[in-house]
């Protein structure tokens, strides 16, 4: 920690070799003597802002006119000679270097080594647009952005009250990121929200650039490859998270949200859901649900039949594979597990390529490589197939990151198939029930409330009510406050 005395000197000093700090001598009503500087850097603020709300007014004659001493210019800029909103006054050195790489500009008055901070940071940011990933047909379209305090204002638009709380913490050595921990006062678990806070404040790491440098830090089983914070770019599914009982986190530089604790059923959950009527998104969760499982089976379980099991399989469809096989020089578990890496290989293509060349690519990629295998008699049709179903089934996982899972799991479940058959495949889900009802997020079950006793746990889950009948809320995320409606 610097916790030297401001001076010019030292503030140059700090600020050698950099081209986009600048530092000016003015006179203080432009009749003073007193030394005064201010210095900003570029780029971080807005120029227009710190000439006409700074600098214009220190100078301006009358305002700062007749100052005799340092202590009393001080006195009069801290009680309105500049016109900005937010004033600091810093006498560390620490302190003033702070404020101004995160958008503020300085005047140093040099006798009382002294520093005098106002906000100008700059507006140049994007501007809020469209989701990108979470697409909206009924709800609202807005997304997060890069800006810390656009986020928090989006969010503020749609919880307006003054129970919704914000905590900013800088964390990094180097990036100095701000992270802003949101919570219902009188909703959330104030064990929960002291946790993530003490989590946060103690946080020791040189930046925060993506959601990679600081997820790990907040969950409880950071080696788990299982997403245990739901992800949102959207600021109205932050809210109802919120509302849940949920704690929210918003990044400055990233255009996503957190919400905690992350639950199984939470990553299942799609804004729209909200916004459909509640048996159309009744049967759409079910039809989310029914693709998780497709996603993660179906080529095991084609390969366990096609390998182990003919006798599973009807007559005339046995027939069918068997004849399509024939003259396929590969066992049906090699061949599914080199479609399954061609398909992960086109996907990352299109993913990597800009987004014209990127889905010209998987498209004509996908029909390209699987006509010429089956052409060339290196695939069965019937396995291109299902591989093309799974893939299919997996793009309805709301969450990316959870597909992204699904997508690992399944090809090391044919890999059992292809060794055991249908025993292989139980003992491998077994094994992944298993291991998911370990694992816990501040103390809410990942697979809840599938794992709770509840009357009527699993059918809040996969069916959704009409919205008058949602009266209380979650009590495992609300032990205060539970009534949601009258």
């Amino acid at each position: 920690m610097d916790s030297r005395p401001v001076t010019v000197e030292s503030v140059k000093n700090i600020f050698s070799d950099c081209d986009d700090f600048f530092l000016r001598r003015i006179k203080l009503g432009l009749d003073s003597q007193i030394p005064a500087y201010v210095c900003w850097i570029d780029g971080v603020v807005s120029e227009g802002d710190v000439s006409e709300d700074v600098i214009r007014p220190l100078t301006e004659q009358g305002r700062l006119s007749g100052v005799k001493t340092s202590a009393e210019a001080l006195r009069r800029i801290r009680q309105g000679a500049v016109w900005r909103a937010s004033v600091q006054t810093r006498e560390k050195l620490e302190d003033l270097a702070a404020d101004l790489t995160s958008g503020h500009a300085a005047v140093i008055l040099e006798t009382i080594r002294t520093a005098v901070t106002f906000e100008v940071k700059s507006t140049q940011a994007r501007q809020v647009s469209e989701a990108a990933i979470e697409k909206s047909i009924k709800g609202p379209r807005a997304a997060f952005v890069e800006t810390l305090r656009v986020n928090t204002a989006l969010v503020r638009r749609r919880i307006q009250s003054p129970k919704l709380k914000l905590k900013e913490t800088t964390v990094g050595r180097q990036s100095g990121t701000a992270v802003t921990l949101l919570y219902m006062e009188d909703i959330a678990d104030p064990a929960r929200v002291q946790a993530l806070q003490q989590k946060l404040e103690t946080m020791d790491l040189d930046g925060v650039l993506s959601g990679g440098d600081l997820e790990p830090y907040l969950i409880d089983h950071p080696h788990s490859p299982f997403p245990q914070a739901a992800h949102t770019e959207r600021p109205d599914k932050l809210a109802a998270g919120l509302l849940e009982g949920r704690i929210g986190l918003l990044c400055d530089g990233l255009p996503v949200g957190f919400l905690l604790p992350g639950t199984l059923p939470l990553l299942m959950r799609a804004p729209e859901d909200r916004a459909d009527q509640h048996l159309l998104a009744s049967g759409l969760t079910l039809l989310r649900w029914l693709a998780l499982v497709l996603a993660l089976t179906l080529p095991a379980l084609y390969t366990a039949a096609a390998t182990w099991h003919q006798e599973m399989l009807p007559a005339k469809l046995l027939e069918s594979i068997v004849r399509s096989e024939q003259a396929v020089p590969f066992a049906p578990g090699t061949v599914m597990l080199l479609l399954l890496i061609s398909f992960e290989l086109l996907q990352e293509a299109g993913l990597r390529l800009p987004a014209q060349v990127g889905q010209t690519v998987s498209i004509i990629g996908a029909l390209l490589v699987g006509g010429a295998a089956v052409s060339a008699k290196l695939a069965s049709p019937i396995a291109i197939i299902i591989v093309a179903m799974a893939g299919i089934a997996g793009y309805n996982v709301p969450n990316q990151e959870l597909g992204s899972i699904l997508r690992f799991l399944r090809a090391g479940l044919v890999g059992l198939a292809i060794l055991a058959g249908m025993p292989g495949i139980t003992a491998g889900l077994a094994a992944l029930v298993w291991y998911l009802c370990t694992l816990e997020c501040q103390g809410v079950a990942y697979l809840y409330p599938f794992v709770d006793s509840e009357n009527g746990a699993l059918f809040r889950t996969l069916l959704r009510k009409p919205q008058w009948a949602y009266k209380f809320r979650d009590p495992k995320l609300v032990r205060r406050n539970r009534r949601r409606q009258k």
